[in-house]
């Protein structure tokens, strides 16, 4: 079923110290992010943008839908393959290149999943489901930089 879906936040800045943005260094970068409905995520700039380290970041943020959307996709293409996943993790990184005008950009995601599987049997269909997983991921498939993956496969009891 084909269709459109829709999504809202609202990204509220509480870094006001009192004098709003009169200076770069006048400022918190502090913001909260809210879903009705959901917790609500503390949020702020990577450190080296002064940020609040103990925050989410937009990068951070970023990097976590990678990995989740790859995730969730990886398991629906192991249930239509058969393949039977008891446990998964996944070490993500991700480059970004700041480009000396004030922005920047990502530049590649690796996202490094340890699967494992029931079964010896299903190792290479296990394999095989990361590129479909890819493919159906509505996340890499948004973004203009590469996702890679570096997949291990491990069976259960071994």
């Amino acid at each position: 079923m084909l269709g459109e879906h829709r999504y809202s936040v609202r990204t509220t800045w509480t870094g006001d110290r009192g004098t709003g943005t009169s200076g770069y260094r006048d400022y918190d970068r502090s913001s909260t992010v809210e879903i009705a409905g959901k917790p609500t995520l503390l949020a702020s700039s990577d450190k080296p943008f002064r940020g609040d380290p103990s925050r989410w970041n937009p990068e951070d943020l970023l990097l976590a839908s990678l990995s989740e959307c790859h995730l969730l996709s990886y398991l629906h293409a192991c249930v239509t393959a058969g393949v039977v996943v008891v446990g998964y993790e996944d070490d993500a990184s991700g480059l970004m290149v700041e480009d000396g005008r004030g922005g920047g950009a990502f530049q590649e995601v690796v996202l490094r999943p340890r699967v494992t599987v029931a079964d010896a049997s299903m190792t290479d269909a296990a394999t095989a489901a990361h590129a479909q997983a890819n493919e159906w991921c509505f996340i890499a498939n948004s973004v203009k930089f590469p996702v890679r993956h570096e997949p291990t496969i491990l069976v259960a009891g071994e």
